[in-house]
């Protein structure tokens, strides 16, 4: 069972689509014990790190989630469910993360002609080998929405985007993964993503880190 987590302003509807497109025996739930005993874990984002931040502790829900992921539960984040796994995020003045990953979130510092949210179609180039992309399209195109990016650690760096210049697009350690686009609105290629995720991602997954139905439960 996927425990999809609904802290009130993720994409969740669109994502728990997603998720029973590929054969995922999801669950949407903010249930603490539900997360607990997850066989995997998904974290959508929309909005705000900070916001996102104080929902999880307001449910009772940041310390489930680093233990899943200690254990080595399969977790995905999207968006901001990706930022918030780092340590810092500067959005809103600056707000500590789940510290799950080294690293911060930072505001896109590109020139006038870029906008910043960047927002739309880009390329996901992937860097090392793991099964969250495999057999990814070639090229990948991914579906955009953000005004900050990682800035994560070499190792951890999965997939990197241009725009006005590098940054993480997909990153992972162990188990733990993040995607900065929405797969829920990537076309083919974010379902594949997904359907990695719900079939080749398992517990013990990780090489290349070198550690490496629909219910609702509330």
């Amino acid at each position: 069972m996927i425990a999809l987590i609904d802290y009130g302003a993720g994409n969740v509807r669109s994502v728990h689509k997603a998720l029973l497109a590929v054969g995922a025996d999801a669950v949407v739930t903010q249930a603490p014990d539900v997360v607990l005993a997850a066989g995997k874990v998904v974290l959508p984002g929309v909005g705000a790190f900070a916001d996102c931040m104080e929902s999880l502790a307001q449910l009772e829900l940041v310390e489930p989630i680093r233990k899943v992921v200690a254990a080595g539960t399969p977790l995905l984040g999207i968006c901001v469910g990706m930022q918030v796994l780092f340590e810092f995020g500067e959005e809103l003045g600056g707000h500590k993360g789940l510290g799950l990953l080294p690293g911060s979130v930072q505001r896109f510092c590109v020139d006038a002609s870029l906008k910043v949210p960047h927002t739309g179609w880009n390329l996901v180039n992937p860097t090392v080998p793991t099964p969250l992309l495999h057999e990814l399209a070639e090229p990948a195109w991914a579906y955009f929405n953000h005004g900050y990016a990682c800035h994560a650690a070499a190792e951890d760096t999965l997939a990197t985007t241009d725009y006005g210049g590098p940054f993480a697009s997909v990153v992972g350690r162990g188990a733990l993964y993040g995607t900065q686009f929405h797969p829920e609105k990537s076309q083919a290629v974010g379902l594949q993503i997904l359907r990695n995720f719900v079939q080749r991602v398992g517990a013990q997954s990780g090489a290349q880190s070198g550690a490496q139905s629909g219910g609702k439960a509330v």
